[in-house]
């Protein structure tokens, strides 16, 4: 967990006795979804050079550019 969040207290769910186990299951995946623990976790599988981050960063940006190039391209 990086110095900078905080995933409330790690993520849990009180479950009581008698609800259906599948529901519970569905919202504790929708509050780690939210929270954002797997796409941390994901990152730090492996070092990223800053330069590769800088170029993965640069890339993420381009692509959302020109799609709202082309959304604003269809529109008119």
């Amino acid at each position: 967990m990086s110095k900078n969040q905080n995933y409330s207290s790690l993520t849990g769910i009180a479950v009581e006795v008698g609800n259906n186990f599948n529901s519970a299951l569905r919202k504790f995946k929708r509050k780690v979804d939210n929270s954002g623990i797997l796409i941390d976790y994901v990152k730090r599988q492996r070092y990223e050079k800053p330069s590769e981050r800088r170029k993965r960063e640069k890339a993420t940006a381009r692509a959302r550019w020109l799609k709202k190039q082309k959304t604003l391209k269809s529109l008119s």
